[in-house]
């Protein structure tokens, strides 16, 4: 008899960390984690884990002859950084393989006759503001605003999105019997920063680069102007939002694609929490052309309005909890 699980993709990245780790404090789930690399060391035992490519069709053969998959968070993507070096194989990987697990779990929803829910993290980065004063005017942008994203990883997650929304609507609709369809629903975050994994060089890194060289001692220069501002979110905030939507009845649900978000903070607002925290830390400012242009792409804030009236969303962490609470101390803690 096949086991029921949850399965997790990319479940050694930032979220992916944050998301076994709460679901090992919940009991009665049963949790399946693929990625390219082990499971960190903290983390080991506390699932079903397996190394391989989610673009190996073998490999996702074998997981379905194994695993009643019940709900999937597909995590595994290439980021935005490295994807613009790389946009070939940032396509496999976060068009071709989303494709691959939309049609597992597909096909999955139909032996089992009931849908599987499938949870996907998308980005800001799905958004393409064409210039500084379009942004200062439409400062606080809705799901349907300005998708013209200016990056490979942007492209990719906006049509993983449209993919999915395929996939729950459209797929085999010509079918003599409409089959039963997954249950897709997507999450646009901001920038995401926690306190537990050190920054992989994400476009939206700076604000968790200037505190972790603060807490070190090392000078930082930022490679964003100080006036550049974004929204962001804490981890535990990222990972509250995808458990709530992962649980609400279908039937609440107005939208497949959701904004969430937390605060909205310039370069230079973060440096002066900083420097309240280090006040020894050395931080420039050192604009890179290619990562600027990215980031004045991206909206000044995130309209969360759909999902805070369909599904009670609210953030605990505002900008003062954020640092205060949750990223000096555990940051500072983590060099001490």
């Amino acid at each position: 008899m096949r086991t029921r699980v949850v399965m997790i993709t990319g479940c050694s990245g930032e979220i992916g960390q944050a998301l076994v780790a709460d679901f090992a404090e919940r009991p009665g789930y049963e949790l399946l984690t693929l990625d390219l690399k082990p499971l960190p060391a903290e983390l080991e035992g506390r699932s079903r884990h397996i190394v391989g490519d989610i673009l190996d069709d073998a490999l996702l053969g074998r997981i379905v002859t194994e695993y009643e998959i019940h709900t999937i968070f597909h995590l595994a993507a290439l980021l935005s950084a490295r994807g613009e070096f790389t946009p070939e194989l940032a396509h496999r990987v976060n068009v071709e393989g989303t494709l691959r697990l939309l049609k597992l779990a597909a096909e999955q929803s139909e032996w089992q006759g009931r849908p599987v829910r499938f949870i996907f993290p998308s980005s800001i980065a799905a958004y393409g503001m064409p210039d500084p004063a379009t942004k200062a005017r439409d400062s606080r942008v809705r799901e349907w605003d300005w998708n013209q994203p200016q990056t490979m990883y942007g492209c990719n997650k906006l049509y993983g999105e449209l993919l999915g929304a395929y996939y729950s609507t459209n797929y085999r609709q010509l079918a003599a019997e409409r089959p039963v369809m997954l249950d897709f629903r997507s999450l646009r975050f901001p920038g995401l920063i926690s306190a537990y994994t050190v920054p992989s060089g994400g476009t939206s890194d700076y604000a968790p680069e200037m505190l972790h060289a603060a807490a070190q001692g090392k000078p930082y220069q930022c490679f964003v102007r100080p006036d550049t501002r974004i929204p962001f979110m804490v981890m535990p905030d990222a990972v509250k939002s995808l458990m709530q939507v992962a649980a609400v009845d279908h039937g609440s649900l107005s939208r497949l694609v959701y904004n969430v978000t937390s605060f909205s903070l310039s370069a230079a607002e973060i440096r002066e929490i900083v420097l309240e925290a280090f006040p020894d830390a050395d931080i420039t400012f050192e604009p890179d052309v290619r990562r600027q242009g990215i980031v004045d792409s991206w909206p000044a804030d995130l309209n969360d309005d759909p999902a805070r009236r369909d599904w009670d969303w609210k953030p605990e962490y505002d900008a003062r909890r954020a640092f205060g609470d949750y990223l000096i101390p555990n940051i500072r803690q983590r060099y001490c």
